[in-house]
């Protein structure tokens, strides 16, 4: 059982220790905190710290199973916080999280459970694990839609889902709220939420993107603000530091409201524009990983979310070569390379990948 010594991940343990399962508490340490935040004296925060540690031990004590650290900093750093990085650097909008649940998270608990003779592995997120009629595991959303985690986990491959248990799938947050009572833990019942990147707990991308990558700041500093006929209206501080969609921190005045429309690293251009400007009806998906069928028809009809508190539109699928091609009914706004496209089937995932840049980025002649 994957344990951050939060309200969700301790009340699924003691809900799987309660059900008879024997229970094995793991507590996995992702990075270094004093070498991911700045100098501004912010405090540690969310799940990955030492007083979440001890609670998470202590829950496992005093209810009689066993707990230990897992140490992963050094594959986490070298796959999620690079991927982090050089999505960045390549003028795309990374989501870590999805990247973590895919090739890290998981993969060191089925290996430790493999290790500790453990039949399966679980986690406090709010999603479920069905088997379809013709065999393939999958995820379904949690009956909570404020609390829905299926987006980040469109990733997980079948041998990992069919040894899955997500104990919260079923409920709402606040009989989860209720369960810490029950159990004795009020105060994990009033814990705050956490909703920062575990290893970017100030919220300050930028200033992260900075402390990682040597004189970057210099590097792209000076790069042009453009309109879409390649009008140039300013400088900015570096394609990096911005994202599609982005309206606030653009420390320019045109008289109107202006958005980031599009990122072109080749050039260090930040193109940007109207509201209307963030709208398409398409959109390449790449790296897709299938879950509840092995593939798709051409034309199938889906639902599909292009980050992780959208609703989510009708669109159609179709494969290419490197790929699918999503076709919205109605455009969407806002599509961000590098960001999670995930396909839904009602309430089912069907599965996703990760949104290409355009085909033809805009250049400046």
């Amino acid at each position: 059982m994957a344990m951050s010594g939060g309200i969700d991940s301790t009340v699924a343990a003691l809900m799987l220790h309660h059900e008879g399962y024997e229970v094995v508490g793991i507590t996995m340490k992702t990075w270094d905190y004093a070498t991911s935040v700045g100098t501004t004296g912010k405090k540690e925060t969310g799940c990955c710290n030492l007083d979440s540690f001890n609670d998470a031990r202590a829950a496992a004590v005093q209810h009689g199973f066993p707990h230990f650290i897992l140490d992963i900093r050094e594959e986490f750093g070298d796959f999620v916080i690079e991927n982090f990085v050089e999505e960045y650097l390549a003028g795309r909008t990374p989501n870590p999280c999805v990247m973590c649940n895919t090739h890290i998270k998981w993969r060191a608990l089925l290996k430790r459970a493999d290790a500790l003779n453990c039949d399966f592995i679980a986690t406090g997120h709010y999603a479920q694990v069905h088997q379809h009629d013709n065999g393939r595991y999958f995820i379904r959303k949690g009956i909570d839609d404020t609390k829905d985690q299926s987006y980040v986990l469109w990733g997980l491959q079948q041998d990992l889902l069919s040894r899955t248990l997500l104990p919260l799938g079923t409920y709402h947050k606040t009989a989860i709220r209720q369960m810490a009572f029950d159990y004795g833990y009020p105060e994990l019942a009033k814990k705050a939420e956490s909703y920062e990147i575990c290893f970017v707990p100030d919220n300050d991308y930028r200033g992260f993107l900075k402390r990682q990558v040597d004189g970057l700041e210099e590097k792209v500093n000076g790069g042009h603000f453009v309109d879409r006929s390649g009008n140039i209206l300013g400088k900015h501080k570096g394609y990096p530091f911005y994202t599609v969609g982005q309206r606030k921190g653009l420390d320019i005045a045109l008289g109107k409201p202006v958005f980031v429309t599009e990122i072109v690293p080749e050039t260090n251009t930040v193109v940007l524009g109207d509201e209307g400007d963030l709208q398409q009806a398409d959109a390449k998906v790449a790296r897709i990983n299938w879950i509840k069928y092995n593939g798709i028809t051409d034309g199938q009809e889906v639902i599909t979310k292009i980050r992780y508190k959208d609703k989510g539109a009708l669109s159609t699928l179709s494969t290419y070569e490197n790929g699918v091609d999503v076709r919205f009914y109605t455009e969407v706004k806002g599509i961000a390379p590098g960001q999670s496209a995930v396909f839904y089937e009602g309430d089912d995932v069907i599965g996703g990948g990760i949104i290409q840049r355009k085909e033809q980025p805009f250049m400046l002649a």
